[in-house]
């Protein structure tokens, strides 16, 4: 058997900011890659879920997306949406916290590897937000708080500009969508790519050199392993224009890594600043794009700080 080469090994971790020349369907290259993926994913969750959950498959018109509902009914919705090749299991270690007081929907975003079903082409931002308005619609939600990470959140405001309405708030954690990638970010997806293949002993100082976090989770790793049998065909995450931001009417928070690679973030937090005077802007010392596993807590709690306040106008309503 040949082993994979290196280019093949880091894939999932650059993807995300390729561009295919045809507009196609996410896939597995093959059934059984798609058999040991499913067996890893199911086996993964076994493990690391905290909670009861429901899983729930909901039709679109791009596919059928998998969706882990869990936690109390009483509190605001929590929607929440992964990275560029991850899924639902990216959020595992705030199920359990987050489901204490919400109903928890943890999304695997049709065209990434997961256990959603891609069957038609999503060709840019108003596609994805469709895909999402459709899932929430599936799910009869409204009035919801949607967290998204990185290319999560470019998808979480690319609904809240072209469906306005059915969100209540947006966590939106060091998201794409506020400059061109560039060199910093291909550099920081192979480093992470390449580091997250290492023994696990090194794993740690080699998680600081390339600041990437992620890399720590075994869980996770040995996921995105099983997972390279995967072809990504989502579109790249695209600037905003201002017209486009100024069309967020809820309360939005941006949580910024001070090193993230994606974008320069005192730069981003000025525009934001300046474009949508209303929104919570936080940069976060010492902690680069992979701030969900950087600062987990921080996360958390600025996630559960946000949700209150659309409970208590959701009730009120």
């Amino acid at each position: 058997m040949t082993s994979l080469s290196w280019y093949d090994r880091i894939t999932p971790w650059y993807t995300c900011i390729m561009t295919a020349h045809e507009v196609k369907t996410s896939e597995f290259k093959t059934t059984a890659a798609a058999d040991r993926y499913r067996a890893a994913y199911q086996q993964t969750f076994d493990r690391v879920w905290p909670v009861p959950a429901t899983p729930l498959d909901v039709p679109t018109a791009y596919g059928t997306t998998r969706v882990h509902r869990c936690g109390s009914q009483d509190g605001t919705p929590i929607v929440l949406l992964p990275a560029s090749g991850g899924n639902a299991l990216m959020w595992h270690r705030y199920i359990e916290p987050l489901s204490r007081e919400h109903a928890v929907y943890a999304v695997d975003t049709v065209g990434e590897p997961g256990l959603s079903v891609q069957t038609a082409p999503l060709a840019d931002g108003r596609d994805l937000a469709d895909w999402l308005d459709q899932t929430l619609d599936g799910l009869d939600l409204a009035g919801v708080h949607i967290v998204g990470a990185s290319y999560g959140g470019w998808v979480a405001l690319s609904h809240q500009v072209h469906h306005p309405g059915r969100a209540a708030g947006l966590t939106l954690v060091d998201s794409a969508g506020f400059a061109e990638v560039g060199f910093r970010f291909y550099l920081w997806l192979i480093g992470g790519g390449l580091a997250g293949l290492a023994l696990r002993p090194l794993r740690p100082r080699l998680a600081r050199i390339v600041h990437n976090s992620a890399i720590l989770d075994d869980d996770l790793m040995g996921l995105m392993k099983a997972s390279m049998g995967f072809r990504r065909r989502l579109p790249a995450a695209t600037v905003f224009s201002d017209e486009e931001l100024e069309r967020i009417r809820v309360p939005a928070q941006f949580l910024l890594g001070a090193s993230s690679a994606l974008h320069r973030s005192g730069q981003v937090a000025d525009h934001l600043h300046r474009v949508l005077p209303a929104a919570q802007v936080e940069i976060v010392p010492g902690t680069g794009h992979a701030l969900s596993t950087d600062e987990p807590a921080l996360v958390l709690d600025r996630i559960l700080q946000a949700a209150a306040p659309a409970r208590a106008d959701a009730a009120e309503a």
